[in-house]
């Protein structure tokens, strides 16, 4: 892009915009599964940001300038309320949307924020599993001795269990009438009565 502006840095950057929409345009309908997820908490530890980065290959995903972008836009997060106002948030010039087109036309891959979460709490812990693939925040209700260790292994349950919702209230009346049929097909096959 570079030599194409001869060597105007800005007119550059309209170039990568430009690829980067075309790019999108023509990757919009692929998915991005791979990427980067990235969990941070404030200094003091009362805010917490999860975001996912993503793009669709794995070299993408583990690429050194790919995860630091994540990291960047995992700072920025901080400041932001919902994967919306995130979207639209000033980035070096840029919004972070447009952004994300710019980097499409750089890497040559469907570019996107998979997920945005935001939370605060009296203490909120995190968890980055081990390449960047599963990032969990969670809020402690009140600060303990030993709330840190909690925090971190409350996250890492989080990662590990993968739940569908955060209680039972939030599961879907059809998944809970999903997994009632499953379970009475499976007592049946063992040669349970019905009325069990």
């Amino acid at each position: 892009a570079l030599v194409e502006a001869e060597g105007d840095f800005e007119k550059a950057i309209e170039i990568l915009r430009k690829k980067g929409q075309k790019v999108a345009a023509n990757r919009a309908d692929r998915e991005s599964t791979e990427g980067a997820a990235i969990a941070k908490v404030n200094a003091n530890n009362t805010v917490g940001v999860a975001i996912v980065l993503a793009c669709e290959t794995d070299f993408v995903g583990k690429n050194e300038s790919f995860v630091s972008l994540a990291n960047e836009f995992a700072d920025l997060a901080f400041n932001y309320d919902s994967k919306e106002a995130f979207l639209e948030a000033d980035f070096n010039g840029l919004t972070v949307a447009e952004k994300l087109i710019e980097q499409t036309g750089v890497i040559g891959e469907k570019i996107e924020i998979n997920a945005f979460e935001k939370i605060e709490a009296p203490y909120v812990g995190f968890y980055i599993h081990s390449g960047n693939k599963i990032a969990t925040i969670v809020g402690l209700s009140a600060v303990v001795d030993g709330v840190a260790e909690v925090a971190k292994d409350v996250a890492m349950q989080a990662a590990a269990m993968n739940p569908i919702a955060l209680n039972e209230a939030g599961v879907d009346a059809n998944v809970i009438a999903k997994e009632i049929e499953i379970a009475k097909d499976q007592l049946r096959q063992e040669g349970k009565p019905e009325a069990m």
